[in-house]
């Protein structure tokens, strides 16, 4: 098949998705168009059946907004004409799907409609839970899911709740997020690395987000700071964000700031979460918790919030602990469990590992082609 990708290429878990997913894909032989604004962050070098198009969006003084959108939709048309795309696979429906959308339109009298190309749509959370939830957006974004001819979201809770907001006309699907275990595997040797961060064979404690309100920084510090009155622990923080400089201050202003480490985006993350002990992840909700898996791969306990998907891959007290929101004193509990028992954190790291395979990339990507095809079938 000939797959046009298009999604979110900064720091973040559906521009990693979709962009693994891209690269699965040429892996099994198909030809696989990333068109984007940039190349998406995890794309790498040069790869066989790989084309990446750049969209350059037109600004002119006479209009507030920039034409990103409709620049996106006109590059989709020409890519999907001259490279004969079977699939145009959007990620996120806002922008995508809609350019997408239109980009058929602009190609569809040059084409039959039997062999204009298919629109692939999966959700990943925040175009349903933020852009979705906003009433100047919801209109727009239901046209985008009607309009596409299948649907994916990333885990039975952003299904439902993409159901209950949207009553949408297709059917929605469930494939969930995946981890290339062949990457995300504990390392040995990383030495150098722990004397480059200061560490001394203390406990270490890592969070990894776009650090926005839905994640709640000030819990994953407050919940640190509890641990570190019990046990020596370093915080790993990862990441950026609007809330990064307020985290920052507050970790001074409470003391603890020679303990935690302020990281900032790092693409090759597999290192930092092989020195980790326990993952912290207290967010409001999560669509699906990429990063929790990624760190169950490396063999790390998480402790995360019973929201959102979650509880659809992280078992209490099996693969880590599952606490409600904002419950701060529960988090360190768990936290303290996990790093004061030897024995009862190899158990569960050992399971991690374990509940990881089940979602490898070659099994999720599988599920990928079985999509289109029954897209391309016109049995979406």
């Amino acid at each position: 098949m000939k797959i046009g990708i298009s999604c979110h290429h900064t720091y973040g878990g559906s521009g990693a998705v979709a962009t693994e997913l891209g690269k699965a894909l040429a892996a099994r032989g198909h030809v696989v168009h990333f068109i984007n604004r940039s190349a998406p962050f995890r794309l790498g070098s040069f790869t066989e059946n790989i084309y990446y198009h750049e969209v350059e969006a037109m600004h002119y003084p006479l209009f507030e907004c920039p034409f990103y959108s409709l620049a996106l939709a006109s590059k989709i048309a020409e890519v999907a004409m001259f490279e004969k795309l079977d699939i145009v696979h959007a990620h996120y429906a806002i922008p995508h799907a809609m350019s997408a959308m239109l980009a058929r339109q602009m190609v569809e009298d040059r084409c039959r409609e039997s062999s204009c190309f298919r629109i692939a749509t999966t959700l990943h959370g925040t175009d349903i839970t933020v852009v979705g939830a906003d009433a100047s957006m919801q209109g727009a974004v239901r046209l985008a899911i009607n309009k596409s001819d299948g649907v994916t979201t990333v885990s039975e809770y952003l299904k439902r709740e993409t159901e209950r907001l949207f009553e949408p006309r297709v059917p929605i699907e469930v494939i969930a997020n995946f981890v290339d275990t062949r990457e995300f595997q504990r390392q040995s040797g990383l030495e150098r690395l722990e004397r480059q961060l200061g560490l001394r064979g203390e406990k270490i404690c890592i969070h990894l987000s776009n650090f926005r309100p839905v994640k709640r920084i000030g819990d994953v510090l407050s919940t640190f700071s509890r641990v570190l009155e019990r046990v020596p622990a370093t915080l790993l923080m990862v990441g950026d964000g609007p809330e990064r400089s307020e985290a920052e201050v507050w970790v001074r202003e409470h003391g603890i700031a020679g303990h935690v480490r302020f990281l900032g985006k790092i693409d090759d993350i597999v290192p930092l979460l092989s020195l980790a002990d326990v993952m912290l992840m207290p967010s409001n909700a999560e669509s699906f918790g990429l990063a929790a898996l990624e760190a169950m791969a490396c063999g790390v306990p998480v402790v995360v919030t019973d929201a959102g998907g979650f509880p659809e891959f992280v078992e209490h007290g099996r693969h880590g602990y599952l606490v409600a929101p904002g419950e701060v004193e529960e988090m360190a509990r768990c936290c303290l469990e996990l790093l004061l028992d030897d024995e009862q954190h190899r158990r569960m790291a050992e399971a991690c590992i374990r509940q990881a395979e089940r979602y490898r990339t070659s099994v999720l990507v599988e599920q990928y082609e079985d999509f289109y095809e029954r897209l391309l079938a016109g049995r979406s």
